[in-house]
């Protein structure tokens, strides 16, 4: 009982940095949402039930843009199937005795941050660990949706307009550092870049719907830059 009180504050601990940055990021996702068009409760739902930044700012505008259901749920399955990757690379560093139980709630809280924290503990995570790790960034990320969303209400528009762009801020942040030291991820990032100026500006490929040009500059850019820069297992052959 003892270890499990401390796996669990250990987590705790670790979900605190993560959970004050999601509150930031979430409160701008609201505003975003709400200025769309969403009204609270479903915005604030929207952020309870996915827990995704980029696959809910995705889904979200092209809910807005009126696209279809297989539309929005291909594109946000492309956008967040690097999760069920994190998920099968995390499941061989768990404790054994996890049960599919357990191991299916966890999935459910796992992100890039989670995912990071969790994969650097020196003893395997175990499910209480893991849920205490997902608490605090579950919880952050649900109020500053919350937060955001309802203040949507009250700021002028002018301001709602400046914090709306703020999560296109954070994946800029993101992107940027990776690509200034690996020339693989430039790449792909200009590439995924040319295509989607290519979808929305040439004639013919602009009638391309919003959510089928995400899937298209995701997948095209990935494909490309596997091909050129591939990656090169111990021997120091291409993998296959």
């Amino acid at each position: 009982m003892a270890n499990s009180k401390e796996d669990f504050i250990e987590g705790l601990r670790g979900g605190i940095p993560i959970a004050l940055g999601y509150l930031s990021v979430s409160f701008a996702y609201g505003i975003m949402a709400q200025t769309g068009g969403l009204d609270l409760l479903s915005t604030v739902l929207i952020s309870m039930t996915n827990l995704t930044s980029a696959g809910q700012l995705a889904g979200t505008q092209l809910i807005f843009d009126a696209a279809s259901y297989i539309e929005i749920a291909v594109t946000t399955f492309v956008i967040n199937l690097r999760y069920m990757l994190m998920s099968l690379s995390l499941s061989q560093k768990v404790d054994e005795n996890m049960t599919v139980v357990q191991r299916l709630l966890v999935s459910f809280g796992i992100t890039d941050e989670i995912f990071a924290v969790s994969s650097q503990r020196k003893r395997p995570p175990n499910a209480i660990y893991m849920f205490g790790l997902i608490l605090l960034p579950y919880i952050g990320w649900a109020m500053g949706t919350f937060l955001g969303s309802a203040a949507g209400y009250i700021l002028p528009e002018s301001v709602r307009s400046a914090l709306g762009i703020a999560i296109y801020g954070m994946f800029v942040a993101i992107v940027i550092p990776v690509c200034k030291r690996d020339k693989a991820c430039l790449f792909v990032a200009i590439m995924a870049g040319v295509i989607s100026c290519c979808l929305k500006y040439v004639p013919i490929l602009s009638n391309v719907p919003q959510g089928w040009a995400i899937i298209i500059c995701a997948v095209v850019a990935s494909v490309a830059g596997a091909l050129i820069f591939p990656i090169k297992d111990a021997e120091g052959e291409s993998a296959q």
